[in-house]
Parts: C-alpha cells; sequence; structure tokens
C-alpha cells in the first residue's frame, strides 16, 4: 500500500474529517493527492500537506496525468479531495487554493483523458478496469493481464510513446523520492519522515514500483517487469529512437518548432513502421563507415530534405552540387524531379542540358559535368545503401521515398513530436491553419495540398472564400506575410467560382490579385473595388526581389510609380503601411525605406 511507503503523509486524519472516508473510490483519490503533495514539498507541520497554488497547479496538470490511473467518471474526485485539504487551512491560502483548482480543472481532465499522457503502467490499467479486472487485487491484475495477450494500443499512439512517456515518469518519480527523502534527512520535519530508511534501503526503484501499483493497479509494475515484460517494450527495444531524434534536429534546423508541420506525403503504405524503422536505422549506421565518405553521414538529411518537399523525388545531381557548395537556382531547389521508368546501372551525371536545367546555371560546360561525376556517384552509393531497404528508391537520377518509406518517416518525425499529418488529416485543418503550414512549404507541395483541400469541400464558392480569405489574415503584420498572399501563385484560380474571387476584389491584401485572375479567366471585374492597399501589395510582390541585380528592381519600381498616383513618394507610403516587413526588404536596398 502507498500508505505504507510514504509515511505521516496525514492520509488518516484527513480522512477522519471527510464524510467520504469509506468510499474507496475517494481515498484512493485521497491518498495519490496526499503523497504527491508531500512528494513535492508541501508543508506538513499541520499533519496534513498544505496545499499551494503552485503546488495544486503541478498537481492537477502535470503529476496526476503522469503517474495516476483514474477512469472517467472518477476524475471530479481528486480536485474535490484538493478543494477540501484546502478547506482545513485559515485565511487567504484556501481561497487562493480554491482558485487555483478552478482554473486548473480543465487542463486536469483533458492532460488525465490525452493518450500523449499514458505510461505503460497506466495504460494497462485502463484496459484491466474495461476488462472488469479488480485492481486493487494483484492476482486479479495478473489474471486479467494474461489474457490481454496482443492488446491493442489507443488510437493514434505508438508503442515509442508510451514507451517515451514511461521512462520520463520512471524518472520524475525516482528523482521526487530521492530529494524527499534528502529533504527530509537535512530538515527533519515535526510531522515525521515520508521515507524511512528501511524502504529507502530496498532501492529507489522498490519504492517507485510500490507506488506505481497503488496508483494504478496492484502488481502491475511486477508483471510488466518480469513475466509480461514484452507488454511494456524499454528503449533498448526502440534502437530507431536514434534516427527519430536525428531527424528532430533536422526539422528544428529548418523551421524552428516541432508545431510546424511537414507537408503530407500523397500517398503511404502501410507497413510494420517499427521493424522498417529499425531496418533504416541499421543502413543509416553502417552507412557512416568509412566506404561510404564523405556522405555517408548525411543519410537522415535526404530522409527529410526528401520528406519535406511532400515526397516528391530529388535530382542526385543537383543535391551534390549544394554537397559541393555549387550555385543552384533558389526557384528551382524545390521543383520535383521525373522519376523514369527504368535507368541503367551504374549512376550517371545527366547530359549537359538536363544539368543545366536542373541547376539554373546558363554557364556550366561538359568540364563541369565531369567535375561533378565524382561527389554524384558517391551520393548514389549512399542512396543506393537506402534503397537496398525497400524504403527509398533510386532510379537514374531520381531519387526518394517509396509509399512505405514515406510511412516510416512520417512514423519517426511524430514520435518526436513534429506535426507530421497524412493526406486526410491536411484536409480536415481549417482555412486558416492549411495556408498557415502551406506558407512554409515548395510551392508544389502547397499547390497540391491546397487543391486537395478544395477539392474535399467540392471547389465550392464558400471554400474558395475561407481560402482567400486566410491568405488576407494568416500571419498578418508579420515578416511572413508575404509568403502567405505568395499562394494565390499556387492557386488554380482558372478553376475558381468567378464569385469567390469577385466576393475578394475588396480584400485589402489580395484584392488586387483576384482582379487579376478575373481578367485573365475572361471575366468582368471592376478595378475601383480593389483598395490602395492590395495595389499596392500588388505591384510590391512583383518587383524583382530575390535575385537579379538592383538595377532591374529600380528600373521596375520606377516603372511602377510612374502610373502611381502621386508619384514615387504615394507608392512607397502605400506599400509600407501594407506590408512594412516586405516594403523594408525589398526596397530598403534601393534606399527608398529607411530601416526601422
Amino acid at each position: 500500500m502507498a500508505e505504507t511507503v510514504l509515511t505521516n503523509t496525514g492520509l488518516d486524519s484527513f480522512l477522519d474529517g471527510t464524510s467520504e472516508r469509506r468510499d474507496p473510490v475517494f481515498v484512493r483519490a485521497a491518498e495519490a493527492v496526499l503523497g504527491l503533495l508531500a512528494l513535492r514539498g508541501a508543508d506538513r507541520g499541520s499533519g496534513v500537506p498544505e496545499p499551494t497554488p503552485g503546488l495544486v497547479r503541478q498537481l492537477l496538470v502535470e503529476d496526476l496525468p503522469t503517474f495516476v490511473y483514474a477512469p472517467p467518471g472518477a476524475l471530479a474526485v481528486y480536485p474535490d479531495v484538493v478543494g477540501q485539504l484546502a478547506a482545513r487551512f485559515d485565511g487567504a491560502r484556501g481561497e487562493q487554493v480554491a482558485v487555483a483548482v478552478r482554473d486548473a480543472v480543465g487542463d486536469f481532465e483533458r492532460a488525465m483523458t490525452d493518450p500523449g499522457n499514458l505510461t505503460w503502467h497506466r495504460w494497462y490499467a485502463s484496459l484491466l478496469r474495461t476488462c472488469g479486472a479488480d485492481l486493487a487485487d494483484p492476482e486479479d491484475v495478473r489474471r486479467r493481464l494474461a489474457a490481454l495477450d496482443g492488446a491493442p494500443l489507443p488510437d493514434g499512439v505508438h508503442r515509442a510513446d508510451l514507451m517515451g512517456r514511461t521512462a520520463l515518469a520512471d524518472v520524475l518519480l525516482a528523482e521526487a523520492l530521492t530529494r524527499a527523502y534528502v529533504r527530509d534527512a537535512e530538515a527533519p520535519p515535526a510531522a515525521g519522515p515520508l521515507l524511512t530508511d528501511h524502504a529507502v534501503a530496498t532501492g529507489i526503484g522498490q519504492v517507485a514500483a510500490a507506488l506505481q501499483d497503488r496508483w494504478t493497479a496492484a502488481g502491475l509494475a511486477e508483471q510488466l517487469a518480469g513475466p509480461y515484460a514484452r507488454f511494456a517494450p524499454g528503449p533498448d527495444d526502440f534502437p530507431h529512437l536514434v534516427l527519430a531524434d536525428a531527424l528532430l534536429d533536422e526539422h528544428l534546423d529548418h523551421y524552428g518548432d516541432i508545431a510546424v508541420p511537414v507537408p503530407p506525403p500523397p500517398v503511404i503504405e502501410a507497413g510494420p513502421v517499427e521493424e522498417d524503422a529499425n531496418t533504416l536505422i541499421t543502413a543509416v549506421e553502417e552507412l557512416t563507415e568509412e566506404e561510404f565518405e564523405p556522405y555517408g553521414g548525411e543519410a537522415p538529411h535526404l530522409l527529410y530534405v526528401v520528406y519535406r518537399r511532400g515526397c516528391s523525388a530529388e535530382s542526385v545531381a543537383r543535391k551534390a552540387a549544394e554537397y559541393e557548395d555549387w550555385a543552384v537556382d533558389p526557384a528551382l531547389e524545390d521543383l520535383p524531379v521525373p522519376v523514369p521508368a527504368e535507368a541503367p546501372d551504374p549512376y550517371a551525371t545527366p547530359p549537359l542540358p538536363e544539368l543545366v536545367r536542373l541547376l539554373g546555371t546558363a554557364e556550366l560546360t561538359e568540364a563541369d559535368r565531369a567535375k561533378l561525376e565524382g561527389p554524384a556517384r558517391d551520393l548514389a552509393a549512399v542512396l543506393d545503401r537506402l534503397a537496398a531497404t525497400g524504403l527509398v528508391f533510386r532510379t537514374g537520377d531520381a531519387f526518394g521515398l517509396t509509399p512505405r518509406g514515406a510511412g516510416v518517416v512520417r512514423y519517426l518525425l511524430g514520435v518526436r513530436g513534429i506535426a507530421a499529418p497524412d493526406a486526410a488529416g491536411a484536409r480536415a485543418w481549417s482555412a486558416p491553419e492549411v495556408v498557415a503550414a502551406a506558407g512554409g512549404w515548395p510551392d508544389c507541395v502547397a499547390a497540391r495540398v491546397l487543391a486537395d483541400w478544395l477539392h474535399a469541400r467540392g471547389d465550392t464558392a464558400d471554400a474558395w472564400s475561407r481560402l482567400l480569405a486566410a491568405l488576407g489574415t494568416v500571419h498578418a503584420g508579420t515578416s511572413d506575410a508575404a509568403a502567405t498572399r505568395g499562394l494565390f501563385a499556387v492557386l488554380d484560380t482558372a478553376a475558381a467560382p468567378p464569385e469567390a474571387l469577385r466576393g475578394a476584389l475588396r480584400d485589402p491584401v489580395i484584392g488586387a490579385y483576384a482582379h487579376q485572375a478575373l481578367r485573365a479567366c475572361g471575366e468582368p471585374s471592376d478595378l475601383i473595388q480593389v483598395g490602395i492597399s492590395a495595389r499596392a501589395l500588388f505591384v510590391l510582390d512583383a518587383l524583382p526581389a530575390k535575385k537579379g541585380p538592383l538595377e532591374s528592381r529600380r528600373t521596375a519600381f520606377d516603372t511602377a510609380a510612374a502610373a502611381w498616383p502621386g508619384g514615387s513618394a504615394a507608392l512607397v507610403r502605400a506599400m509600407r503601411a501594407a506590408d512594412r516587413h516586405e516594403a523594408e526588404r525589398v526596397l530598403g536596398p534601393l534606399g527608398l525605406v529607411p530601416p526601422a
């Protein structure tokens, strides 16, 4: 029993003052609440742990969802226990804790029911309860556990998720127990120590297991560590998480935030993702051997880059050129590469005209092509080792992920918390969500996903109107606003309902884009409906910005300013008022907009 492991928590004293002292559900909740508050250092000078607003929030939102299983019908008991405990203290403390409970109870309920917070112990306790097990009877727990062979996982949760959460919970509980023991040893409390020397002598792990049993299901920790260890695999059973960590680093290098989603692959083939991931990490580790230098260590980067391209094929030669620091036209680096039906072995660099097309560098010569041959062959050898797994392909100069490989990389991204939707998930997003995500993707991928989103809604005028409105509101006023409205260019506006485009004419951001699209379709459009800000943004976005000499940008600006009411000064003011960030970026180098 937990109360024999955590002594002097004041449980008996607390229960004697409650009307629910004989209710097993209430008693179970009280044991956990008092025990965790005491472990976290709550003052026990009055005989029971004194809750504070900070400790209460940690208890409800972090500790209980990490260590304790409670069936949905019993969740409300835990905040009730905290409230009754706080009522024992006079003055403002009780009121402060009551406010803290009210503020945290919604987060508490969400955290307790969030599959992402499950540990092996909490998950199996919930399954056992569903099967009718008496969670206080270790023999019944063992018997019911035996009948769960091949037990299912929660929807959307992988074994690696449960393993990782369990490993974290083990560390957190061991740390809390160790700190509590040291704290009591350094300043012995009048109420007595939480942990006896005898309990600690048996090992912190044993104490933690006893608490896990009491807070989830009796005897469960012993069973999952012994005869049913296969039900709760540990870190050693997931060698592929090393690759997941490498992909996480790639994502953070590129986006800086795991919440920024990678694009969904067009096709994912289901397979044994854990086995496939282990196969992939074996290949990745072999590639670090000397024979695969200099690109063997780039395998995680290659896998991530292809996935971030929406799993469209990449060029071996183009990638090798990037590694060799050759100039590659930024407008071409994300374009998909045609995959031939077949190609001869060994690898050969594409002919010079194709190489020029891939890199966007017209000055290339046959000598340059010959110079790239060696690096490209080295890179192809790395890709061929990955292709031997069946999860990557290389056909001629094109390489990418197979549908099954796309599923494996998506799994590896997901187990490290990276937002990695499938196509159906992206289609289910709201208009602002899909626009916010697509702004960070290659144009060809954004075009596909946005078209899928519209098609899923019947390509109706309402769907188009919502998407167009999002182009003008998502990231408004930020440095990302230009990239967001730039998504208008990837939309197939020729297929848009004219009424949706007309409805966007007065939009202060994309009104001029809508006007131009209507005219391109041969539809009537009244320019007078388009506001000054939208016209200024249309001109600003059309100025050469990413490449080319500044002279061409200045010439384009002067041409536009000559036709603008009020001339160049008025045009600059309108541009800066509409998008300060983009105006400074584009016009600043021309000396037209001073830095802020």
